[in-house]
């Protein structure tokens, strides 16, 4: 089972983690995609997609309608699923070699009230109904840089049209040293939702590091005490901005346009170790 696997953009490692006899890495070109545990889905290994998740469990509770753009090997899809039984979600992957290695091999099927899409994120969030989702779980990267066209304005507003008022998106995006993409995206994610919260280690939100930053948006008020707790109490001690401390961060920055020229963050050498 572990081993190197072609897929349909190359060819991904499947690792098994030695601490966990049931926890399972994807990596691709030495970049860790994503982390599962067959036995206890409830388990997040990465630090933000354990952000992503605080942001999830304070939702309105109970059964919640998902799209989740990016899956590799459905972390947070088997999340919902275990903490929000009755949830239906949808993923969308274009990498159809990798769809099936996870199913063939990290038990995808067992996963339920699950659909997975073959197709990319902009075909996907096309495709679907007006005001059809609770939550849209915007996680895509090749490698370690985000496709830029799920970063723009126009991309933003059918995100917008397919989550319900209420309806919350949840975006995972990396940036280094002053952070001028995530100003950015921040700044064209607020020109289609009022409300807005970011999340990340302190370092990283100062810009001092290369990491991950968790946006989270919404057209209705968030749950932002409880974000900044949760955020503050967990096991990454993430801070939270929000309000005049995020409009000041944001302050200047243009939103992304299609056809914006634009410099993807990429991580220095050997940031993965």
């Amino acid at each position: 089972m572990p081993g190197r696997y072609p897929v349909s953009f190359g060819e991904v490692d499947l690792l098994c983690d030695a601490d966990r006899p049931s926890g399972w890495v994807i990596s691709k070109s030495g970049v860790p995609q994503s982390y599962v545990d067959l036995d206890d889905p409830t388990y997040l290994d990465f630090e933000y997609v354990q952000l992503m998740a605080v942001v999830i469990d304070l939702l309105d509770e109970g059964p919640l309608d998902v799209v989740h753009v990016g899956g590799c090997a459905c972390t947070l899809p088997r999340y919902v699923a275990a903490t929000r039984p009755g949830s239906r979600q949808i993923v969308a992957e274009p990498d159809g070699g990798l769809v099936q290695l996870v199913r063939d091999q990290l038990r995808l099927k067992s996963v339920p009230r699950l659909k997975v899409r073959i197709l990319d994120g902009r075909t996907a969030v096309a495709g679907l109904p007006d005001a059809s989702a609770d939550l849209i779980v915007l996680d895509a990267f090749s490698g370690a840089t985000m496709p830029i066209d799920l970063t723009t304005r126009e991309y933003m507003d059918d995100v917008a049209r397919v989550l319900r008022p209420a309806g919350t998106l949840v975006a995972n995006v990396a940036d280094g040293k002053g952070l001028a993409f995530a100003r950015r995206l921040l700044a064209t994610v607020g020109t289609a939702f009022g409300h807005l919260a970011l999340l990340a280690d302190p370092g990283v939100m100062r810009g001092r590091r290369f990491g991950n930053l968790i946006v989270a948006a919404s057209r209705a008020e968030l749950p932002v005490a409880g974000l900044t707790r949760r955020a503050a109490g967990g096991l990454t001690q993430a801070r939270c901005l929000s309000g005049d401390d995020l409009t000041r961060f944001v302050a200047g920055a243009r939103p992304l346009r299609d056809g914006d020229p634009v410099v993807i963050p990429v991580p220095p050498p050997r940031v993965f170790g």
